[in-house]
């Protein structure tokens, strides 16, 4: 493991300095795990007292977190940024797989194989598929005819791809996940449900990553769309002709139904779902385990089934756990009422 100087450490990250600039630093830790040689950060100011109790020899700190601490310290516009970029000087990327296809893959003689690309035992590769320079494709993944991977990506074990589907540069597609499986389409007809043949295709952009088990359908004409920089989570379903815009992230167990589309810099939390058909603006915030049944506009923040504005959703919630008190309260009202008009009856009677 390398080690940096703290000032160094400074300068790589943009940060400004405060104490000793020759510390040693040889890696990076928890902020309640850190010992002597270890930086670590504080980007949520709940862990201020973790850090007042860090054995940690410096932390990276946000500029609007205030601090009283005697641990050196770099100060950041962005923590979690800064440790970010600090966790890479001492864990720089890694290519694992050799350059070259090994001998147990099966490649169809019109692929086209960057020289440079790397490509795992027990490999399929179909006719007519396209791999990029440096990318790494792992044991046991299959990637049928015509489909179509850049520079720079990454198939984890095990990974499908589907015939006549694209795949970008920088992407990473993890354990197990298939991308192109057909659509769920059916005609109900006569008491039986027919396949609606799938033959559109998917189509991922650059700097997208993709979690383990996690399935995108093909379109079943055109295409399903995952565009620049998204990041997917484990375990997520994302049906036909769905498009999910730029810098998009979503939690695991969501699932999406078909034509659906979700707009850019949206955080979808886990096991979320929404139906198909509806649009889901810009900049959209959705709770975890929302059901979600119409359009969303731009900026807004949902949660609940059906999801709804999340203050709105809240006081709704106050309300429904009041519920015991107020039907107590309701039925001595009754009481009441009842009685009073037995006295009354009784006055009217005399």
């Amino acid at each position: 493991m390398p080690a940096f100087k703290l000032a160094q450490i400074a300068e790589r990250i943009g940060g400004k300095l405060s104490g000793d600039p020759g510390i040693e630093i040889d890696g990076v830790a928890q902020i309640d795990k850190a010992g002597k040689g270890k930086i670590t950060f504080l980007a949520n100011p709940k862990y201020k007292q973790a850090l007042q109790n860090s054995r940690a020899s410096a932390v990276i700190v946000d500029q609007k977190t205030e601090i009283t601490t005697s641990i050196p310290f770099i100060l950041v516009p962005d923590a979690y940024y800064g440790f970010l970029q600090t966790f890479l000087l001492f864990n720089p990327a890694k290519k694992i797989l050799e350059d070259g296809i090994h001998a147990s893959a099966v490649v169809h003689d019109s692929a086209n194989i960057s020289a440079d690309a790397a490509i795992g035992a027990n490999v399929y590769i179909g006719a007519g598929v396209m791999v990029g320079s440096k990318t790494q494709i792992f044991p046991n993944c299959v990637i049928l005819d015509d489909s179509k991977i850049g520079d720079d990506s990454i198939l984890y074990p095990s990974v499908t791809i589907r015939e006549n589907c694209s795949i970008g540069d920088r992407v990473v597609i993890h354990n197990g996940a298939v991308i192109g499986s057909d659509g769920f389409g059916f005609a109900f007809h006569e008491g039986k449900y027919h396949k609606i043949p799938q033959v559109g295709k998917v189509v991922i952009e650059d700097n997208v990553e993709i979690g383990a088990n996690t399935t995108i359908d093909r379109a079943t004409m055109g295409e399903t769309i995952i565009k620049k920089g998204v990041k997917l989570d484990n375990l997520i379903q994302i049906a036909h002709n769905c498009i999910i815009d730029e810098n998009t992230v979503i939690a695991a167990q969501t699932g999406i139904s078909g034509s659906t589309s979700v707009g850019k810099n949206v955080v979808i939390a886990g096991q979320v779902g929404l139906v198909g058909h509806i649009k889901i603006g810009d900049g959209v915030q959705l709770g975890a385990q929302s059901g979600v049944t119409k359009d969303i506009p731009d900026g807004e923040i949902y949660f609940g089934y059906p999801a709804r504005p999340v203050m709105h959703t809240k006081r709704i919630e106050a309300v429904v756990n009041n519920l015991p008190d107020l039907i107590k309260r309701i039925r001595r009202l009754e009481k009441e009422i009842a009685e009073l008009k037995d006295r009354r009856s009784e006055v009217s009677g005399k």
